[in-house]
């Protein structure tokens, strides 16, 4: 599976707000109003990733979450990414 570079990556991100590329992966962080919101989402984009067959890293502290997307057995950022990314993007409007 071809892999992106930053620079092959950013017209990507242009169409996924706040998204950065980051260390070999697209990551985002997101901010809830409480701790129960910020799982709750957790569990919806959970949900996502296992329809894809494709496990983001999640990173909690109370109201903020972290996603950092890149596929593992390709050693970096693939378009399968974008693609969770952006179904992610359509939980949290």
């Amino acid at each position: 599976m071809k892999t992106f570079t930053a620079v092959a990556a950013s017209p990507l991100l242009e169409n996924l707000k706040d998204w950065h590329f980051k260390e070999n992966a697209i990551e985002k962080d997101f901010k809830f109003k409480n701790f129960s919101q910020a799982l709750g989402f957790i569990v919806q984009v959970g949900v996502l990733a296992e329809k894809m067959n494709h496990h983001p890293e999640l990173f909690n502290v109370y109201n903020k979450v972290n996603i950092r997307l890149n596929t593992h057995d390709s050693g970096g950022v693939t378009a399968k990414d974008f693609e969770l990314a952006a179904q992610i993007e359509t939980l949290f409007q």
